[in-house]
């Protein structure tokens, strides 16, 4: 069994267990893939050079950030920087083996460049210019493959690869839990999304209404409609993993002792291929 692995990057989030337990995992001759996020670094290290974060709203309701030329300075300074590196030294404390990679290393995350983004605002739709963002189209999974059959834990982070248009190539933004999502459906892994909450409720500020899992659309609609906030990405990066091959999403916390194995233990929202319509299925 492979298990791709995303850390989320908000301040509440403890890394601590997921790292040991990534160690457990590896003793029992598991493959883990490591992938993180990290706005909250990125948006603090904006302050601290007197750079205000930019966010914006698309036509359809998702919040997310705005990349300028500066703040992808900063992010490939942040995430295959200090992030990334933080993380491999501290599971190599923990005995494993790890290995930092960014998007760009092999190409393991590639696709095109967004330099115009379309975005709401005082509830005009606008074009806004001069982002350096884009969405992941292929993942180099003989790379990650290579690594694991050799005993190396690949731990992964966007930036990615952007394709421009005059043939050349640039790093961009991509949200992290749509690259973990990538790269659970290219290795037909399980993907296991560590956030602060123990998974998606119901009622957002009441966890006893946690849905513990969704195997049919029906089901997965219900999911739908209870995400709300960056809720909304994880759901919508669940359901790229499943249709592009993954085997299980779980949304967990990752505060928790264990919480990798309990979360691929039914400790989450358990999300299954069969959420996905007919049309959409995708063969295993």
């Amino acid at each position: 069994m492979t298990v791709v692995v995303k850390i989320g990057g908000a301040r509440a989030v403890d890394p601590e267990g997921a790292l040991a337990d990534v160690s457990n995992l590896v003793e029992e001759g598991e493959d883990v893939v490591l992938t993180h996020g990290g706005s909250t670094a990125v948006d603090e290290t904006l302050e601290d050079l007197g750079q205000e974060p930019t966010y914006v709203e698309t036509p359809g309701g998702v919040v997310g950030r705005f990349t300028d030329e500066d703040t992808m300075d900063v992010f490939k300074m942040v995430m295959p920087g200090t992030l990334n590196t933080d993380l491999v030294e501290s599971l190599q404390n923990e005995g494993v083996n790890a290995v930092g990679l960014s998007g760009l290393d092999g190409k393991l995350l590639e696709g095109k460049r967004k330099s115009a983004v379309r975005v709401k605002e005082d509830g005009k739709k606008k074009i806004k210019r001069g982002d350096h963002s884009g969405k992941i189209e292929s993942v180099n999974a003989e790379l990650l493959e290579t690594l694991l059959s050799g005993g190396y834990t690949p731990v992964a982070s966007v930036p990615m690869l952007g394709a421009e248009k005059d043939g050349g190539y640039t790093a961009v933004n991509a949200d992290a839990d749509r690259a973990a999502a990538a790269i659970a459906g290219a290795l037909r892994a399980d993907l296991v999304l560590l956030t602060d909450v123990s998974g998606i409720y119901e009622d957002p500020d009441d966890e006893s209404t946690r849905i513990d899992s969704a195997s049919t659309p029906e089901a997965f609609e219900s999911v739908k409609q209870a995400a709300e906030g960056f809720m909304t990405k994880k759901v919508m990066a669940a359901e790229e993993a499943l249709d592009g091959g993954a085997a299980s999403v779980v949304v967990a916390t990752a505060n928790a002792d264990e919480p990798i194995s309990g979360a691929l233990s039914g400790e989450g929202t358990t999300l299954e291929p069969g959420v996905l319509a007919d049309d959409e299925e995708v063969e295993q």
